[in-house]
C-alpha cells in the first residue's frame, strides 16, 4: 500500500509510464487495441482524463514524484477536440514542462505528448513502445528510492503547489 509522501518503488526493470488518456479518442483506443487483441508495452499505466487540456502540470510532478520514469499525454488530434481547444491547451503545457523539467533534474523526453484518434490503437501502442526504448536508454527516475537522483527541488515545488502534508 502507498503510503502519502512515499514514491512508489517498482522492482521491475522495466520503466513505468503513468499514460494521461483523453475519455473520447486515446482510452477508446487503447480499448481498441485490447479488444483486438493488439499489443501495448505493460509497463503503461492508463489514467482516463475527460480531455487531455485536463492534465495540470502538478499531476505531471506527482506522477515523476510518485515513482513514474515517464509521462504518456494522449489526446485527440488538433481541430477534432470534444472540447473545442482542450488538445491545444496541453499542447502548450507539455511544450513548456519539456523545456522546465531539466531544472528539476527529469530530462525532458520522460514527458511526452502523442495525438491517438479511437480507431488509431496501433498508433498509441507504438507511441508507447517507443518511449518505453528512450526510458530503456535514460535509465530509472528513481526519485525517493535507495542512490537516487536528489529530488530536493521537485519535493520544493511539489509542497509549494500541493501545501505541506
Amino acid at each position: 500500500m502507498m503510503q502519502p509522501g512515499k514514491p512508489t518503488k517498482h522492482p521491475s526493470p522495466e520503466p513505468v509510464i503513468v499514460g494521461f488518456l483523453c475519455s473520447w479518442c486515446a482510452y477508446r483506443a487503447a480499448d481498441l487495441v485490447g479488444m483486438s487483441r493488439g499489443q501495448m508495452v505493460p509497463n503503461i499505466r492508463s489514467i482516463q482524463v475527460m480531455c487531455s487540456g485536463r492534465v495540470e502540470p502538478a499531476l505531471v510532478l506527482k506522477a515523476f514524484r510518485e515513482g513514474a520514469d515517464g509521462v504518456l499525454v494522449a489526446g485527440c488530434h488538433p481541430g477534432e477536440c470534444h472540447y473545442v481547444d482542450g488538445n491545444v491547451k496541453a499542447l502548450r503545457r507539455v511544450t513548456l514542462m519539456r523545456e522546465m523539467l531539466p531544472q528539476w533534474g527529469v530530462e525532458k523526453e520522460r514527458l511526452q505528448i502523442v495525438w491517438a484518434a479511437a480507431s488509431e490503437g496501433s498508433l498509441l501502442s507504438e507511441a508507447a513502445a517507443r518511449m518505453t526504448d528512450t526510458l530503456r536508454s535514460l535509465g530509472p527516475l528513481g526519485f525517493g528510492t535507495a542512490g537516487s537522483k536528489d529530488d530536493t527541488h521537485l519535493r520544493g515545488l511539489m509542497e509549494h503547489i500541493e501545501g505541506p502534508r
